[in-house]
């Protein structure tokens, strides 16, 4: 790969699998953590690394080459002073001057390896999941190798751990480590959740991708002509100033769409890899809870808490002294001047918390 200064003489080895780490999003999920100018995959969830840390930790060794990234503007030194505090600087930060979905991401990580390696393999990932079991990630990614390489946009199938609602599922069909996408079926209800845990063909949807760079811009030039041309627009003008492409103002054009809508729903090369890997997505504050260490009673404890007479409760706190007390299935969450207490069985209240705020005119706390 051809360094974003223009320099051609740090080129990534022949074979090596380039890791493209999504890291765009809010997160008001899990508000007041997460915030516009640090969202949730700039934090440390339960373990001692933040979300993108592990993330561009567990895409090393020597089937990868260095990462890139794709993030906001806002979020390129906080990136990259992350990446080279895990010891894994990325190769180059591709910025967005705005946010136009996954589509438009994946196009112009896409398109920049492209350009210096139209054969170049490539796996894009959230940068804000966690992954239990690194080594059959790798197995799931070098299953899907050939297939890649041979033109097809490999998905990782991701083994449902029960009937989830909230996600999106792949159904495969055919034989061989990479079989054939029949179908897409987004966020069914909980009756059809159950009936697609119990069936071998159905995996969830985690977004993460395998191809071959020249490959997946040809499908998005056929498919999603209009996200293809503001997102290879973007990356022609775009201002490079050492590690940094600044995606320029032509990015903007892009119709905001996910990529499953705009190309995987659409393409005929679509393939699916089993991918047991311990995957979550920590998309709110219950399912930190669960997958959290545990005191005797039940609660996560993070920060400053004494907990008597509580449980089941996740109490964090950046400072203050946070004290529960004779309280159940409570999230109490101090960070930044800001106090959110909300019941753990009620997912969406951050967000519509979120839009309280921002109706009382408080962007600041945002």
């Amino acid at each position: 790969m051809v360094r974003p200064d223009g320099d051609s003489s740090a080129e990534v080895e022949l074979g090596k699998i380039i890791p493209v780490l999504m890291s765009g999003g809010a997160g008001t999920r899990l508000w007041p953590l997460s915030r516009r100018a640090r969202p949730k995959q700039f934090h440390r969830l339960g373990g001692e690394r933040s979300l993108i840390q592990d993330t561009a930790l567990r895409l090393t060794g020597e089937m990868f080459a260095p990462p890139v990234v794709i993030c906001a503007a806002a979020h390129a030194d906080l990136a990259r002073a992350q990446l080279a505090e895990a010891g894994v600087p990325p190769a180059a930060i591709l910025t967005e001057p705005a946010p136009r979905n996954t589509a438009a991401a994946a196009v112009a990580a896409a398109a920049f390896g492209a350009a210096s390696d139209p054969d170049a393999l490539m796996v894009l990932m959230h940068a804000d999941n966690l992954v239990a079991d690194v080594s059959a990630l790798h197995r799931a990614i070098e299953a899907g190798r050939d297939a890649a390489l041979a033109g097809e946009i490999v998905l990782l199938g991701l083994r449902p751990t029960g009937p989830a609602t909230i996600y999106g599922y792949i159904r495969a069909e055919g034989e061989g480590p990479a079989r054939k996408v029949a179908s897409f079926v987004e966020k069914p209800d909980l009756e059809t959740a159950r009936r697609f845990v119990a069936d071998p063909d159905y995996s969830w949807n985690g977004g993460m991708f395998l191809f071959r760079a020249g490959a997946f811009l040809d499908e998005a030039r056929r498919l999603a002509p209009e996200v293809a041309r503001a997102a290879e627009a973007g990356l022609a003008g775009a201002a490079r100033h050492g590690d940094v492409v600044a995606l320029g103002p032509d990015f903007l054009q892009a119709p905001s769409v996910a990529v499953d809508v705009a190309i995987m729903e659409r393409t005929g090369r679509a393939r699916v890899v089993e991918a047991d890997i311990g995957w979550a997505d920590v998309g709110n504050w219950r399912a930190l809870w669960e997958l959290s260490a545990k005191t005797e009673c039940g609660d996560v404890l993070d920060g400053e808490v004494i907990a008597v007479d509580s449980s089941g409760c996740l109490a964090r706190t950046d400072g203050p002294v946070v004290v529960l007390a004779g309280v159940e299935d409570l999230v109490v969450v101090v960070e930044n001047g800001v106090v959110l207490v909300t019941r753990k069985d009620a997912p969406g209240a951050p967000r519509a918390a979120v839009e309280a705020v921002r109706k009382a005119g408080r962007e600041d706390l945002l």
